[in-house]
């Protein structure tokens, strides 16, 4: 498996989504995940899945060495004290020692960065995670994170597939030494299993256009965790591997974006950074 660099965090380049996923559908295709290859399990405090995930895991019978388990702290625990002890609390649910990622999942305005980024950096130091990071956070208020972070800052996971341009952020990022992780990465509605410009690449390689959109992804060194209920979807996810676009194509798909691309908008996000009326959920 490729992996990316985030400031010495080691990433697997494609790892399985798990928001939306309850009960045991969570910990069936969390086991499942690993049982075909994926070494990177995404989950979240807010997903309310922590504990069939962490099941899962185990179900799975692979080294806990050998998986990259990223979790996330929601807004309310954002407080000194507070952000320490949810991730505690996560880490009971995970059955696990620590995580390897741990993220910010929105920014928030009502706590001061230093503070907020120092006990992040705290939870690294006490070994609950190995890793810090951010998802959802802007140019500049990702800049602001990692200037009051004490320490490095690994990854920022953002809203990107085809149909979203997040060249600024990108560029930030890399510039930051942070990997960037992308949710969402196949878009919404199924679009880029109908998009001819997808779905013709596709043909060239005998793949479909779901898996020249993460082959795009994970080629331009961006961190891809697709979300699937099916393990049949999850195993063509990750048969992205043995093949690989040529510019012309990975130019041809950069032209598939879209300022209405965004999909993913709460009432508490940022001013995102770039241009163009959004959907709001």
């Amino acid at each position: 498996m490729k992996k990316i660099n985030g400031n010495g965090a080691e990433i697997p380049a494609l790892g399985f989504g798990t928001w939306e996923l309850k009960g045991g559908e969570a910990r069936n295709m969390t086991k499942a995940a690993l049982d075909i290859g994926y070494r990177h399990i995404d989950t979240a405090q807010a997903y309310e899945n922590e504990s069939e995930v962490g099941a899962g895991i185990a179900d799975s019978g692979v080294d806990r060495n050998d998986i990259f388990v990223t979790t996330k702290i929601w807004r309310d625990k954002f407080r000194d004290g507070d952000l320490q002890s949810s991730l505690k609390e996560s880490l009971k649910r995970l059955d696990l020692d620590h995580v390897d990622l741990t993220l910010l999942h929105w920014p928030v305005f009502d706590v001061p960065v230093e503070e907020t980024m120092g006990a992040l950096n705290d939870a690294r130091e006490q070994g609950l995670t190995r890793h810090i990071g951010l998802s959802n956070y802007t140019v500049a208020l990702m800049k602001e994170a990692v200037e009051a972070c004490p320490g490095p800052v690994a990854d920022n996971q953002i809203e990107h597939h085809v149909y979203l341009d997040q060249s600024p952020l990108l560029d930030a990022a890399r510039n930051l030494g942070l990997a960037v992780t992308a949710y969402s990465p196949l878009g919404h509605g199924g679009q880029v299993f109908k998009d001819n410009t997808l779905t013709s690449i596709g043909e060239r390689y005998g793949k479909s256009g779901g898996q020249v959109a993460l082959r795009w992804l994970v080629q331009r060194g961006v961190v891809a965790i697709p979300r699937t209920s099916s393990k049949d979807h999850a195993a063509d996810n990750f048969d992205i591997f043995d093949f690989e676009l040529e510019p012309a194509e990975i130019s041809a798909i950069g032209n598939l974006a879209d300022p209405d691309g965004r999909r993913i908008d709460p009432d508490w996000a940022p001013d995102w950074d770039e241009a163009g009326s959004t959907h709001r959920i």
